[in-house]
């Protein structure tokens, strides 16, 4: 497994740990360095080289699980910041403000241009005019699906078999097996992985029979 370079210096780990900081020359080196690997993956990407663009991910993020794919107008704030599991799929234009870290599990599906922002300010604003900046983590369990334009805010954890609506701001921790819509989010359901809606909707028990049937006649 391949090791990103990874700036050491004490302000980036400050600012990882959620401390206040003043970003330095070492923390814009990292914005550059991932900012060229993520060029250079869209330009695999649009010759037909998915592979060779996730492989340019894995040399840079904190960690690209196997058959996890990014789409296209993904944005990093330092990328090494950035743990993902196996098997997660991310749509067109998601963003990873990850001044403390994003950890995503597997099998975690993302629509496009969700947001994962680890980033606060100060609300005082002579402080905040100053440049002090701080963070909180973010961590998405396995099995979750994000819908399309949510945000998600540092120091939440979204818990596993969630689903988080279109257009949803999570401010909050979720808990595992939960539907939550609405800004800010919240819960309006706990789901239940034995249930499934009634035929003829496209995801019944009888409509995914069928699909199973046909790729297995298919592929025969």
């Amino acid at each position: 497994m391949h090791t990103p370079q990874r700036p050491n210096g004490d302000i980036f780990n400050r600012m990882v740990s959620g401390a206040a900081y003043m970003p330095d020359a070492e923390c814009a080196a990292q914005t550059k360095r991932i900012h060229a690997a993520t060029v250079l993956a869209e330009e695999h990407y649009a010759r037909g080289e998915q592979a060779q663009a996730m492989h340019v991910y894995r040399e840079h993020l904190g960690h690209l699980g196997e058959h996890s794919h990014i789409r296209p107008g993904a944005r990093f704030d330092y990328g090494v910041n950035t743990y993902i599991g196996d098997g997660s799929f991310f749509n067109f234009g998601c963003v990873f403000l990850d001044v403390c870290p994003i950890r995503i599990g597997s099998t975690v599906l993302v629509g496009n241009n969700v947001q994962f922002l680890t980033p606060t300010h100060p609300l005082n604003p002579i402080d905040r005019a100053a440049y002090w900046e701080g963070g909180e983590p973010i961590t998405v369990e396995d099995n979750v699906w994000i819908g399309g334009g949510a945000i998600i805010l540092g120091g939440v954890t979204i818990g596993k078999n969630s689903v988080i609506g279109a257009g949803t701001v999570v401010t909050k921790d979720v808990p595992a097996n939960s539907l939550v819509v609405g800004n800010p989010g919240r819960v309006i359901r706990t789901l239940d992985e034995n249930e499934r809606p009634a035929y003829p909707h496209t995801y019944s028990a009888e409509a995914l029979e069928e699909a199973r049937a046909f790729y297995a006649d298919r592929n025969r």
